[in-house]
Order: C-alpha cells, then sequence, then structure tokens
C-alpha cells in the first residue's frame, strides 16, 4: 500500500556549497526519506536539484523564507551542512527581518555566534535540527595515520604547536586550522578559509608547512563540522605542505581512498589525532 503524504519520512536540508548535501541526500534517499531541500544562490551544487524531492532556491539572510517553506511542507527535523563562502556576507546577503533581527542581538557575527542562533530560532519554530551526520557516520575520521609516509620528530614538534595554537583561535570563534613551519605559526584561518591559509601558510613554509584542522572547543558538531578531502590534498600540493593533521571522530573525510592515494603519491602525512 502507498504512503500518505502525511505518513512519509522527512528531512529538511539546508545545503551550503561542496558536496556533502548531495552525498547526505543520497543517503537518506536510499534509507526512504523525502527530501526538502533549501539552497543558496551562488553556493549550492545546482546538481543537488537531482536528489531531492523538493528545492527551494534563496538569498543570503532570507530566514522567513526557510521557516516557511518547511512548515508549508510539514518538515520538522532538518540538517545543516555544506560551505558558505565568508566573503559573501559582505557582498551578497540579503536579510529578512528574522535575519536582522538575530544579527542586532548579538555581540559579533562570527561563526558560531550565527550558526547557533539560526539553529535556535529555527528550532523555536519547531524545526529540530539533527546532526549532520546520523546517516553517514562512516565519513568520520579516524583515529591514526591514514599514509605511508609518518611525520618527522620536527613535524610532531609542529603539530603539537599547531594543536594548541587551532584550539585557541577555535575557543576564540576565529577559525579551526593553522599552517606551522619550523616551530612558528605561519598563518592563521580568519574569513578567508581552510584552502586560502593553506596557501598562505605553505608559501612561507617552503616545503616545510604542517597544516592542523581541528574542531573548535565548544563547536556544535551537528551542523558545523571540520572537513577535508581531495581537494585538502590539491591545495597542499600546490603549497608545498607536508602533513595534514584532523581531529579524530570530529572531522568528515570525503573521498577517503582517492584522498589517501593522493598523499601517498606526493609524499603528505595525514593523521587524525584525539585530544
Amino acid at each position: 500500500m502507498q504512503r500518505s503524504r502525511k505518513d512519509t519520512m522527512r528531512i529538511g536540508l539546508i545545503a551550503g556549497g561542496g558536496q556533502f548535501p548531495i552525498i547526505f541526500s543520497k543517503a537518506a534517499k536510499s534509507k526512504g526519506f523525502v527530501i526538502y531541500a533549501v539552497a543558496y544562490n551562488n553556493e549550492t551544487d545546482p546538481g543537488l536539484k537531482d536528489h531531492v524531492d523538493t528545492i527551494e532556491w534563496i538569498h543570503l539572510g532570507q530566514i522567513k523564507r526557510v521557516i516557511k517553506f518547511f512548515k508549508k511542507n510539514a518538515v520538522s527535523q532538518a540538517v545543516m551542512m555544506g560551505a558558505i563562502t565568508k566573503t559573501r556576507m559582505f557582498s551578497d546577503v540579503r536579510p529578512d527581518i528574522k535575519a536582522i533581527s538575530l544579527i542586532a542581538g548579538m555581540r559579533h557575527t562570527h561563526d558560531d555566534g550565527l550558526l547557533r542562533g539560526f539553529v535556535a530560532l529555527l528550532e523555536k519554530e519547531g524545526i529540530e535540527i539533527k546532526s549532520s551526520i546520523f546517516l553517514l557516520p562512516d565519513l568520520l575520521a579516524q583515529k591514526g595515520c591514514w599514509t605511508k609516509r609518518k611525520p618527522t620528530r620536527s613535524e610532531k614538534n609542529d603539530i603539537e604547536i599547531g594543536w594548541r595554537v587551532a584550539k585557541e583561535i577555535g575557543r576564540l570563534d576565529i577559525g579551526q586550522c593553522v599552517v606551522v613551519g619550523g616551530g612558528s605559526v605561519l598563518a592563521v584561518e580568519a574569513i578567508d578559509g581552510t584552502d586560502a591559509t593553506i596557501m598562505r601558510g605553505g608559501r612561507l613554509g617552503k616545503d616545510t608547512a604542517v597544516v592542523v584542522k581541528v574542531c573548535k572547543p565548544d563547536q556544535d558538531i551537528r551542523f558545523d563540522i571540520p572537513a577535508i578531502g581531495v581537494q585538502t590534498i590539491k591545495t597542499m600540493v600546490e603549497a608545498g605542505a607536508g602533513v595534514l593533521v584532523v581531529e579524530a571522530g570530529k572531522a568528515v573525510v570525503f573521498d577517503r581512498e582517492e584522498m589517501i592515494h593522493m598523499a601517498d603519491k606526493y609524499s603528505i602525512a595525514v593523521v587524525a589525532m584525539e585530544e
């Protein structure tokens, strides 16, 4: 017997850029979910429309439309995933009354504050935000060194420095990634993002750069979890960085096998560590 519209398993998807929303949608479809996606103009992969049941395209800042879309389709649970180009917040945003009210009540517009405020607003409207990996636990980074090459003694020292600094900038809600070389901090992630940070630090490090990307101490990984993949390794190759460190159990890994193959090809060490 065909299920009625009321009986279907529904999930809302607030989708940023990158492949994560499409990966999630494929997994959700395979488990029988009907997917109602909110996508951002100039951010979300247009191909997402082929993997969801209904899609609503909006501009950054149009919170009221998100709520209206989910309520119209009786969506009471949703996930948030995918990247948003942070610099776009200064050039391509159309805040509605709800967004203006949210920002007006905040001391700053750093990542965690904005996301937590947005999520709190959605949950107040009866839309529960679930973990982005509740259907994809295998994407989580597993502890250990994944590559043939392991970090050298001096690189391990840089890893220790980078981990401490990354946790501190995370505590201040500045970024998640730092680049260290020869005992010095070469680059700190800010609004320009991880790839730009790797490029800045790698150019300064001259083949000694160690990239450390961790979860912020108070980060809510339901909707804001660090991610790495093939593109991360490509950027490191271009920048001349030799080691990548992420936090085990608190980062998602895309195209893991291809990523490790590329890292091995260019003698890059990839390590997932616990605090």
